[in-house]
């Protein structure tokens, strides 16, 4: 557990390193990448700090907090809004999931029947929030943290449940880069466009262009509207290609794209190691999973609230309560 949480923290500072590396290397903007590894870190500490003096009630505030977030995004923010799932969309929908999956944790860690129920009812609730707000990837994503957190009461080893959610992830993220390749079969990059916003798969080849282009170092962080004086074609106001995968192969190359599937790697390997119970721990896994997939089809983790909010779902997920572990002592269901 001590290395795991070691090679977490080398891990992200190789993240920041590399992007000063690849800054220093085209006179990119690395502040972006450092706040967000900033938050995550700072959001991990929280969280663990939290949740080992508060199991119960740090998940429940951190519940509340990212659905009065979500709901506020727009004028917390700012920039111009795009439509969804671009920019404050993609961003209310992953805080949208964090908030379920915080709530559904809570609600595995609670000792009576009925805080579970009431808990479980809230996370309903920020799902239906979802739909009424006009974000569809927000409520989709929510149902499905939801149903995998009731799913996860009946799991009893989380290692292959975890695998099948890290295949869930690297398959949203091949499916934006096939498509960014035109390597989708019978017209479904065609389809896949017309249920996003216009010119997102040419965002998508542009940035894939670049990464061919520039495999090493990238273009630099931040450069990626105008890495040789030239915008991309379908560039929209805001310079970014609107995918995690994909601005990072653009922006810092094959060893940013790896840096970044490592990080959610490691996620998923100190979920595994958590002295939490097995519902407690898949549940954070799927939030942690369906805010991968959002990222790979838009901006989300460009917003601070959302990587820090990712980072405090770890760490509670990853505490060990000071008080005992939650009812769920051996992992393998609820107490009568």
């Amino acid at each position: 557990r001590n290395v795991s949480d070691g090679a977490g923290m080398i891990l992200l500072g190789a993240c920041a390193a590399w992007a000063l590396v690849t800054a220093a290397a085209h006179e990119g903007r690395p502040e972006g990448v450092l706040l967000a590894v900033l938050a995550v870190v700072a959001g991990h500490a929280a969280g663990r700090v939290s949740g080992a003096l508060l199991p119960l009630a740090a998940p429940c505030c951190g519940a509340a907090a990212g659905l009065v977030l979500a709901l506020l995004m727009p004028d917390l923010s700012p920039g111009p809004r795009y439509a969804a799932p671009l920019g404050h969309e993609g961003a209310v929908a992953a805080l949208l999931a964090l908030a379920t999956g915080a709530a559904c944790c809570a609600a595995w860690t609670a000792r009576r029947a009925a805080s579970r129920l009431g808990l479980r009812l809230f996370a309903v609730v920020i799902a239906l929030t979802g739909a009424a707000v006009g974000s569809a990837a927000g409520c989709a994503a929510s149902a499905a943290v939801l149903l995998c957190s009731l799913a996860a009461g009946a799991m009893r080893q989380r290692g292959l449940a975890l695998a099948g959610l890290a295949l869930v992830a690297a398959l949203a993220a091949g499916t934006v880069w096939a498509a960014a390749a035109g390597a989708l079969p019978g017209g479904l990059t065609e389809v896949l466009g017309g249920r996003l916003a216009p010119h997102r798969v040419q965002l998508w080849r542009d940035a894939l262009r670049m990464a061919g282009r520039h495999t090493g170092l990238g273009v630099g962080p931040g450069r990626f509207g105008v890495p040789d004086g030239t915008p991309p074609r379908g560039l929209t106001a805001d310079g970014r290609p609107h995918s995690a995968p994909l601005q990072q192969a653009a922006e810092q190359g094959l060893p940013g794209v790896l840096l970044l599937a490592a990080a959610f790697g490691w996620a998923l390997h100190a979920l595994w190691r958590s002295p939490r119970t097995t519902p407690v721990a898949l549940t954070a896994a799927a939030a942690l999973t369906a805010l991968a997939a959002i990222a790979s089809l838009g901006d989300a983790l460009s917003f601070t609230t959302v990587t820090a909010g990712a980072g405090l779902l770890t760490g509670w997920a990853t505490a060990r309560p000071l008080s005992g572990d939650s009812p769920l002592a051996n992992g393998d269901g609820p107490r009568p």
